[in-house]
């Protein structure tokens, strides 16, 4: 066990909500190099780069899984926004438990599938985090009455226009959330003494407030102007981890590594990784292990989502958990079908019923 100190530089995962019309698909259009997921047509009135709109829960994460596969495509996945990707939730999870609405399962079941589902949406965006691509989510805010159990009134309350099962757990996984909305002046007449609401001018809060819920890990300030540039130093910081250093030492002869092990230079991560994909390859073309089948074989174990390119495992996985194991592995691996490989490229949640 390694004990490490410092910041860990990564990209962010970020959630922005706020009422209709603020702005917030233009905002979230500053992000780096952004590409949508765009749920509901938000984007079409703005020069912005897009995956294919879906349709259907499944085609989600196709584009998520497109990302992943092709990580130069962006620096920035923005889905946009929640809420409506959660309605496509919400209508897998009927067609898939075979019912005609979400109450239909019983008391608080249907919305319990339905967070179940969406996580493995981020966990899916979890590995488009991992190489190094912000990820946005969107929603829009609603506004609810909210009563303290141990104090007198009720006041009104913005929330996440999500349901009360995903809203929480979006709000957790997320590094900021921000709530944009308008901020308005009373003005005083001084010959009437009477009060008017002036100005609406666009800010975004950053900490939570009992009146909305927001959070931030990175000392903002509680309220900036709705603008980029607020977030802008935070966001654009390098994801890249510095190189270690290492003492120069006088030269000695190194002992010969057995055969079976795999010379690497301990120094260059990028070579420890680029040997073990290699060594791993070598292993699947010999004993014909085709790339979806370990992937499948993986995602089965828990260790990836399916659909990860095994290229981007992490090099010590491969070695301990794939090529000191293969020969166990292969067997493990060889004894799914086809069909089930092709099943679960239609259906991502179809690996429940394939879960050992």
């Amino acid at each position: 066990m390694n004990i490490t100190s410092g910041i860990i530089p990564c990209a962010k995962k970020i959630v922005l909500y706020g009422p209709e019309g603020i702005g917030k698909s233009t905002f979230a259009s500053k992000m780096p190099d952004p590409v949508f997921i765009d749920t509901e047509g938000s984007t079409k009135n703005m020069d912005v780069k897009r995956l294919d709109a879906p349709e259907q829960w499944a085609d989600i994460f196709e584009a998520v899984k497109y990302v992943r596969q092709n990580p130069d495509c962006c620096k920035s996945l923005i889905v946009d926004t929640a809420d409506w990707a959660e309605m496509l939730c919400i209508k897998y999870t009927c067609e898939k438990g075979g019912v005609n609405g979400i109450e239909d399962f019983g008391y608080g079941k249907g919305y319990t599938y339905v967070q179940e589902n969406f996580k493995k949406l981020l966990d899916s965006l979890n590995e488009v985090i991992k190489l190094g691509i912000n990820v946005m989510i969107t929603a829009h805010a609603k506004m609810r009455k909210f009563e303290q159990p141990d104090e007198m009134g009720a006041y009104d309350r913005w929330e996440m226009k999500l349901s009360r099962q995903v809203a929480p757990m979006l709000k957790e996984w997320a590094d900021m959330v921000l709530f944009a909305n308008y901020k308005t002046f009373v003005v005083e007449d001084d010959k009437t003494k009477s009060k008017k609401a002036q100005g609406g001018k666009r800010v975004m809060y950053t900490t939570h407030n009992p009146c909305w819920d927001a959070k931030n890990r990175y000392g903002l300030a509680d309220c900036v102007d709705f603008d980029y540039e607020a977030i802008k130093s935070v966001v654009e910081t390098t994801n890249e981890k510095p190189k270690r250093q290492t003492k120069k030492a006088e030269p000695k002869k190194e002992p010969e590594k057995p055969a079976e092990e795999t010379a690497v230079d301990q120094d260059d991560p990028n070579t420890v990784k680029t040997e073990v994909v290699n060594k791993l390859r070598e292993l699947m073309k010999k004993d014909g292990i085709e790339s979806k089948r370990l992937e499948y074989a993986v995602a089965t174990k828990g260790a990836y989502f399916f659909g990860t390119p095994f290229e981007t495992y992490d090099p010590e996985f491969i070695q301990k958990s794939l090529i000191e194991k293969w020969d166990g592995f292969v067997k493990y691996a060889k004894k799914f079908k086809k069909s089930d490989i092709e099943d679960l490229e239609n259906d991502p949640f179809s690996i429940n019923d394939k879960e050992e």
